[in-house]
Formats: C-alpha cells, sequence, structure tokens
C-alpha cells in the first residue's frame, strides 16, 4: 500500500521569492501610492518581506493601515451586509477533495446502502418550501452551493443524454431511482428557489462543469438555460487556489484553472453577476495566494467588472482529509488571515468589496478584518451548514441586531445591501427593532423572533 503524502513531502516549482531588486519597502510604497501592484509586490506584502523569516509586526501593520486607507477611499465608512439564507441541495457528492468534510460518500445515498448516510439530499420541493418561508420572514436572497450528486442532470434534456451513454460510471452518472431522495435537475432546484423574486445565487464552475457531463455543450449553455430557470448571480467558489500544483495536492478531481475561468467568463458573458473567493491557509504559500490574486484580477478585466466583491476564505482544517491525513497539521494564523484581507484590497483594484467572513475568523476578528481592509460583513445566512461540518464554531446565523451592535462598535455605518450592492440602506441604531427591507416580503421586521433564537441559541450550546 502506498503511503499517503504528508506536510514534510510537499514541494512547489513556486514558492515567496522575489527578484533581488525587489524588496518589501518598495512594495508598501506603491500599495501607498495606489500604484497597481505586481505578482512580486503582493508577495512581498503577503510575506512581511522575503528578507525576513516568519511575520514581522511593524511591517504587517504598515500592510493593514495601507489597506485600511484604501477601503475609506474606495468604499467609505459603510459596512454592508444582506439578508440572505443558506439552501445547500444534497452533500452527496464523490470528488474526494482533500478539504472537503461537507461531503458525503455518494454510494452511501443510494436506497439499496448497507450504510446509513450521514447527510441530506433535499427534492425541489424542499427546496422551495425552506425558501418560501425564509422570504416571508425577509431575507432576499439564497445561496445554494452543493455537492456533485451523480444523479444530477443540468435538465431533462442532459438527463436523457446521461441515460443512453454508454459507460455511466466514466461519467459519474446514476439514475435518481438508484437513491433514497431524488435531488431532481439543476433546473427544477433553480426554478424551486426562485420564489417571489428572491434573489438565487448558485451554481459554481465545478457544478456547472457537472450540469455539462457527457455532453459537447459549452458553459455559456449550462448557464443559459440556468438563467432562464431563475439564476441570478453565479458564486466563485470551488476556485481553491488557482495554481494547478496546488489542486493537485487538494483537489485532483476537481476542474482545474483554466476551465473554472473559462466558465466564469461564460456566466458573465450570457448576463451572470459573479463573486470570486480564494481559500487559503492550507498546503500552498504566498506565492500561490499571489498568483490567485492576479488571476482573478484579469479575470476582472475580461468579464468588464462583473466581480461584485472578492470573499477571502481561511482553511477550517479540524474535520478535513488534509489534517487527518497528516498532510497538514492546522489552518492559517491570524497574521495570514489579516494579511491576506487587506493584500487583497491593496492588491484587486478593480473589484470594490473585500468581505469578511464571521463564519471563518468569529466575530472578535471578523470585526478586527473590516479595519485591514475589508467592508463587508457577509450576510443573516439564517442556516450554515459547509463550515460548520468542517469543524467550524462561529454559528450559523446572525441577525440585523446583531449587526448594528457589532458595526456601530467599531464606529462605522451599518447598511443593509442587495445581493449586487446596487441597493442600499444604512440603518439607524438609535431605531429598532432591527429587520430587513428591502427583500420583496421584508417590512423591517426582524427574521427570528426572540423565541426563535432563543431555541437556536440552547442547539447551539447542546
Amino acid at each position: 500500500m502506498e503511503r499517503p503524502v504528508t506536510e514534510a513531502d510537499l514541494t512547489f516549482d513556486h514558492t515567496p521569492e522575489t527578484e533581488s531588486d525587489q524588496s518589501f519597502e518598495n512594495a508598501l510604497e506603491k500599495a501607498r501610492a495606489g500604484d497597481r501592484l505586481t505578482v512580486a509586490d503582493a508577495i512581498e506584502l503577503l510575506t512581511t518581506g522575503t528578507d525576513v523569516d516568519g511575520i514581522d509586526r511593524r511591517r504587517k501593520e504598515q500592510v493593514l493601515e495601507a489597506a485600511d486607507r484604501r477601503r475609506a477611499d474606495v468604499v467609505g465608512e459603510e459596512v454592508t451586509f444582506v439578508a440572505n439564507l443558506n439552501n445547500n441541495v444534497t452533500t452527496a457528492c464523490n470528488v474526494g477533495c482533500l478539504f472537503c468534510n461537507f461531503k458525503d460518500a455518494a454510494h452511501t445515498f443510494e436506497a439499496d446502502a448497507e450504510v446509513e448516510t450521514a447527510g441530506f439530499t433535499k427534492t425541489p420541493e424542499e427546496s422551495r418550501e425552506i425558501v418560501a418561508d425564509a422570504v416571508e420572514r425577509g431575507i432576499y436572497e439564497v445561496t445554494s452551493v452543493s455537492g456533485l450528486h451523480p444523479a444530477f442532470a443540468l435538465d431533462d434534456e442532459h438527463r436523457e443524454i446521461l441515460e443512453a451513454h454508454p459507460e455511466p460510471k466514466e461519467i459519474n452518472y446514476k439514475p435518481p431511482e438508484r437513491y433514497a431522495t431524488d435531488p431532481g435537475t439543476y433546473v427544477e432546484q433553480i426554478a424551486a428557489m426562485s420564489v417571489d423574486g428572491v434573489h438565487v445565487h448558485s451554481m459554481t464552475p465545478e457544478e456547472a462543469y457537472h450540469a455539462r457531463r457527457g455532453t459537447d455543450w459549452s458553459y455559456e449553455e449550462v448557464f443559459r438555460r440556468l438563467r432562464e430557470a431563475g439564476l441570478d448571480t453565479v458564486p466563485g467558489t470551488a476556485a481553491e487556489i488557482l495554481v494547478e500544483e496546488v489542486r493537485e495536492v487538494i483537489c485532483p478531481g476537481k476542474i482545474g484553472t483554466e476551465e473554472w475561468l473559462e466558465a466564469m467568463e461564460a456566466a458573465a458573458s450570457v448576463g451572470h453577476g459573479l463573486t470570486a473567493t480564494i481559500m487559503y491557509g492550507h498546503v500552498e504559500n504566498e506565492a500561490h495566494r499571489a498568483m490567485h490574486l492576479k488571476r482573478l484580477r484579469d479575470l476582472q478585466e475580461r468579464v468588464d467588472g462583473a466581480i461584485s466583491e472578492f470573499v477571502p476564505l481561511s482553511f477550517i482544517h479540524q474535520n478535513t482529509p488534509l489534517f487527518e491525513h497528516d498532510v497538514v497539521s492546522g489552518g492559517a494564523s491570524v497574521d495570514e488571515d489579516e494579511l491576506m484581507i487587506a493584500v487583497s484590497r491593496l492588491f484587486l483594484d478593480n473589484i470594490d468589496h473585500v468581505q469578511s467572513s464571521w463564519v471563518k475568523y468569529g466575530d472578535e476578528q471578523g470585526l478586527k478584518m473590516l479595519n485591514c481592509g475589508a467592508d463587508d460583513y457577509m450576510g443573516t445566512i439564517l442556516s450554515e451548514e459547509i463550515t460548520t461540518r468542517a469543524g467550524g464554531t462561529h454559528g450559523e446565523f446572525r441577525s440585523f441586531e446583531d449587526y448594528v451592535e457589532m458595526i456601530t462598535s467599531i464606529g462605522r455605518v451599518p447598511v443593509e445591501r442587495s445581493t449586487d450592492y446596487e441597493r442600499r440602506r444604512v440603518v439607524d441604531p438609535d431605531e429598532p427593532p432591527f429587520g430587513p427591507e428591502l427583500g420583496p416580503k421584508a417590512d423591517g421586521t426582524p427574521l427570528l423572533t426572540e423565541t426563535e433564537r432563543a431555541d437556536r441559541t440552547l442547539a447551539a450550546d447542546d
């Protein structure tokens, strides 16, 4: 039996070293002046200088200060958030990404499986009921990111093609009747979640790849059909690190960098807005992070500004195969988290909004990120499953009251926003109760009653 790779075995062609005439001071001066940064500059800032080992705290504070000033220049003192719901359809997946503990082995979902699955699959009808209830409460965005269930097809036409394929295993397909719960098609799920004008944010490049497997359809065709079903914007997750030598370690079964970029461009070409992410703090180094930022900045130019926000996602390691197999010993440090936010703000000069994730960082550190270059503080979520299943401990819901209290505590202005940032409402901290007003059925009342919030708190404590 071959010994699994460990942290000590990893070697990469790209390492955090810059040209001999490059220095931290030069990179910092360019950042302060608002000049466009190079990959070498980003490496200097992310490492606080390749001429020193570890993080230099004085230099780090200089980078954070420059990023905070840039944030103030670009977006001012507002901190935005959105009233949203996470409705992930299924955890069934057999891609085998080593950073993930959201998935459950797809075969355990089969009707005749000998073991009971630990995961879930929702029918389109169940998704519609969940979203409809949340819209009644006042949310106006539903985010949905799911495992690659073998029974998923784009639509009925795609199902016929998959059924006729001579080697269904080669295209990761099994018919829905093999499973205890039928997830329906992607089109059916998107249409089901498109309730009463809610904004549907779904279908990552990886899911789009799954929705065209076994065909010669373009990504444009896939996203066009999804748009007709009700899809509004596309989350730029599944990006992880857009460098192949890293992807070969953490997600060898996933689409490659170029195909991820191709899918994102296709989504934008048919009218979808986009977001972008990085998932860092595992096996990659600062050079990989800088290269990733460069690919996103270039993408934003090609899609004519379709990317509304950048979301750094700090790797949660506890329950993941990377940690369990000793490929990594932990996640990113607090210093790395702060520098990732700050350098993102300084490098991505064509993306206005940088998000701080309270799910990844927690409330206290999440607020600190708002002074490191971030200006958006996620959303209410109502339900969060991906990070929680990976070992995250920072909860699954934030109320408008929470947002107002936290944002005003650091002297900033709480602002309710739409998904695309086009609609905004400044929330007056002196006029409670606090609830969403931008949704199709929002009337300013809190999303959860006091009893419901108390019940959730008790459940979390248990």
